[in-house]
């Protein structure tokens, strides 16, 4: 790259236009080319801003196939910003997407992922973030100018009228993700989540509440709505949004001692260079005018921003610009309003979401690194990785996550009945369907939990189960629990009614005891029933001091894993990377997102943990690779679960599928030298 960025416009419309001015006095950035949807579209777009020297493109395939590009400038209808901002990560190409970044947070997840994945930079456009008002306000509040913050109030809104003058229009198109929140809304939020992070000295800070009310019109898109924000320091705000009323698009930050005004928060001149303007308001003490001079309009700033990130070898801008972690908040809060009010866009909803957002189908990808293991009984081969779906929200999350799980050789799912109340299963059979892919996965379904651990209660359950699946049969059964005071044959007595009606292949049990195990399938060699074929126990390289949750059982422990072993039983290891524990090197406390004082935390895990890190320097990986190779590696068929909640958990789990530990390096890890 030389000492500018070459930029390509993905996009032909008006903000398109506003980006290749904001350019045109920049010295470290210049447009090469342009993409539209035609050859004519693009021209014509050429023409009209002065780009006599661009090419142009009749796709956007093309111009991320253009060599001479460095970055695009993604300018299209929300609901496009995911494809071609994955596409041109693929490409290789870095990345300024206008915002918002996707249509929500699954969407953004999944672009900064492309980001990570392919080394490119990317860049959620908030020109705001950019400019100097924004700075000359953060130095304002770092300095205490109006003591504590405490409330915040910003609108920005604009429309009015008894009809809508373009229903055709993106603003009011509700598959194009239209409406007040995701059109300008978006930035009362990212401005108010900047003030209450600014607050306590934090680039930005997630609320830990949202409470919204709004007007959804005749075209289903929201025309006005409000939020209110609670955030851990006690910071409130106030937003307010509309396309169809003007609102005064002010800002007002109210501290302990004084207040702040901003007149114009945005900066929205598409023209020329924009000055700033803060009304700063201390107790006692005439206003003061703070003008704010500025070079460029707010889109060149954030050009300008993003260019020298790139031309600096970074992969995200320094805030107060939009960082990933920034962006993922920003998406989550913008999916908490719009849910308050009850606003869900076509694309949100399985029908209208039926294939991957890389475009590529729900299948392994060639270069995959998933190996796969046999469980007697079932005829295709089962991941060794399998994926907990217990804890995905919503649709785009779950279709996200798992199709990322399939695409990386993953065709093992584990559900159960009593997870999120059904809407894990509801979930997943959703995205089977919507993908047409249940021949090729594996589905584990669990019932039986406590104290619904009874034969009727359980085949209740199991096939209420099968009914939120969207199928008539599963893989793997997996008794959720055992209970000792039902006789062991009446569980083996309805398990193999259901196998023999079809309704599932091979069953197992969940935090069983080997006498129990060893029992019932005594009982069903004598009776001439189906066996208990695999255990799902908790089995990992730190060892679990205190039952997770009560009537948990752990294969590590030395009866059970004797057990597997001589019987060569198949193990699907739940908590299988300790939960966190391997994350961090601390010896007690927050290891990753959970408490580990009481569950995992021993001097001997300690060790391990230990351990398990300088085998990580030595094989390139993180100590949480290490700890779930160790699971793999066992003497007997081991399959890890693993329980992602973003693609980055996926991703950094599946180093450890290519890891041989040697049987020294598996004693050492085991504190047996």
């Amino acid at each position: 790259m030389s000492e500018s960025v070459a930029w390509g416009v993905l996009g032909a419309g008006a903000i398109a236009k506003a980006f290749v001015h904001g350019v045109s006095d920049l010295s470290n950035s210049r447009v090469v080319a342009v993409g539209s949807r035609s050859a004519e579209k693009a021209q014509a777009f050429a023409e009209e801003t002065g780009l006599t020297d661009a090419v142009c493109h009749g796709s956007y395939e093309a111009l991320l196939a253009d060599d001479a590009v460095d970055a695009v400038y993604i300018a299209t209808p929300h609901p496009m910003h995911a494809r071609w901002a994955i596409k041109a990560a693929e490409a290789g190409k870095h990345i300024l997407c206008e915002k918002p970044a996707g249509v929500n947070r699954a969407e953004a997840m999944a672009m900064i992922e492309a980001a990570r994945v392919n080394h490119v930079f990317f860049m959620e456009a908030f020109k705001d973030r950019c400019h100097p008002q924004n700075h000359k306000l953060l130095k304002l509040l770092k300095d205490k100018a109006i003591g504590e913050v405490r409330m915040v109030r910003v609108a920005f809104g604009f429309g009015g009228g008894d009809t809508i003058d373009h229903p055709e229009g993106r603003l009011f198109n509700l598959e194009l993700a239209g409406g007040g929140i995701m059109d300008v809304g978006c930035y009362a939020a990212e401005f108010a989540r900047l003030i209450a992070g600014a607050a306590t000295g934090q680039s930005f800070l997630h609320p830990t509440k949202i409470k919204a009310v709004g007007h959804l019109g005749e075209t289903g898109v929201d025309e006005w709505a409000a939020a209110t924000l609670q955030f851990e320091n006690g910071v409130v705000a106030q937003l307010g949004t509309a396309i169809r009323a003007s609102l005064n698009n002010a800002c007002e930050i109210v501290g302990s001692t004084g207040s702040i005004t901003i007149e114009d928060p945005w900066l929205n001149s598409r023209d020329n260079a924009q000055a700033g303007k803060i009304v700063l308001n201390q107790s006692g003490e005439d206003p003061t005018v703070i003008e704010v001079p500025a070079d460029h309009s707010s889109f060149g700033y954030e050009t300008k921003v993003a260019a020298d990130a790139i031309l600096a070898g970074k992969t995200e801008a320094d805030a107060p610009a939009m960082t990933w972690a920034d962006s993922i908040s920003q998406a989550e809060t913008l999916d908490a309003w719009r849910k308050e009010i009850g606003l869900v866009y076509p694309q949100e909803k399985p029908e209208g979401f039926p294939t991957p957002l890389n475009g590529r189908p729900a299948k392994p990808i060639d270069g995959h690194n998933m190996t796969y293991g046999q469980i007697p009984g079932l005829d295709q081969p089962v991941s060794r990785l399998v994926i907990g779906c217990d804890n995905q929200t919503t649709f785009p999350h779950a279709a996200v996550m798992f199709d990322d799980f399939v695409q990386h050789g993953g065709n093992t799912f584990d559900t159960a009945h009593i997870y999120g109340g059904g809407l894990q299963e509801k979930l997943l059979g959703q995205w089977i369907a919507s993908r047409g892919v249940r021949d090729q996965v594996n589905l584990i379904s669990k019932s039986g939990h406590t104290p619904r651990c009874t034969p009727d209660q359980l085949s209740h359950d199991f096939l209420q189960s099968l009914e939120r699946l969207q199928t008539d049969h599963v893989e793997i059964f997996i008794m959720h629990r055992d209970n000792p005071d039902v006789p062991v044959g009446e569980f083996v007595d309805v398990l193999s009614e259901h196998a023999d009606a079809g309704r599932m292949t091979v069953f197992g049990g969940s935090n069983w005891g080997v006498e129990r195990f060893a029992a019932a399938n005594d009982y069903a060699k004598a009776n001439d029933k189906h066996a208990f074929t695999l255990m799902s126990n908790n089995f990992s390289l730190a060892r679990m001091i205190n039952p997770v949750w009560t009537g948990c059982i752990a294969a590590t422990e030395p009866a059970i894993r004797d057990y597997l072993i001589e019987n060569q039983i198949p193990n699907l290891a739940w908590s299988s990377q300790a939960r966190g524990y391997f994350v961090s090197r601390q010896a007690t406390g927050r290891a990753g997102r959970w408490e580990h004082d009481n569950t995992w935390d021993s001097p001997e895990n300690r060790q391990r943990r230990e351990r398990a890190f300088e085998l990580a320097d030595k094989y390139g990986v993180t100590a949480i690779n290490i700890a779930a190779a160790y699971v793999l590696g066992q003497p007997f068929p081991s399959f890890a679960l693993i329980g992602p909640r973003n693609l980055d958990e996926t991703a950094t789990s599946l180093p450890a599928l290519s890891i041989q530990l040697s049987e020294e390096e598996m004693a050492y890890l085991d504190l047996r030298d």
